[in-house]
């Protein structure tokens, strides 16, 4: 089996950082490379998906308030329709006597 380091698709910068030119679909050279260039690409999405979570869990205490405002700005908007709304019949003081009734608007 030829190892990585011996192949001329595996690149070392001065950093020590591996990168793979490898191409699974025509580059690849022996089985083993298949296993490990998608050993690397699961590494990739394991890192991808905790920088995601990283930046939603800095987003969380945001996201509570811009949820709380809105909450109250709706309550907010509730409230001040509700004039609008009947809630069955309307109270009216009427301590004159039967026979005067005012108009509904």
């Amino acid at each position: 089996m030829i190892q990585c380091k011996d192949c001329e698709f595996f690149h070392r910068n001065e950093a020590g950082e591996v990168a793979f030119a490898c191409d699974p679909f025509s580059t690849i050279k022996e089985p083993e490379c298949l296993a490990k260039w998608q050993i690397i690409k699961i590494n990739q999405m394991v890192a991808g998906y905790q920088q995601t979570l990283n930046f939603y869990q800095q987003m969380a205490p945001m996201q509570e308030k811009v949820f709380k405002l809105m909450q109250r700005e709706l309550n907010d908007l509730d409230e001040s329709d509700k004039w609008k709304v009947e809630d069955g019949e309307p109270e009216e003081d009427d301590d004159e006597g039967e026979g005067d009734e005012k108009p509904k608007w």
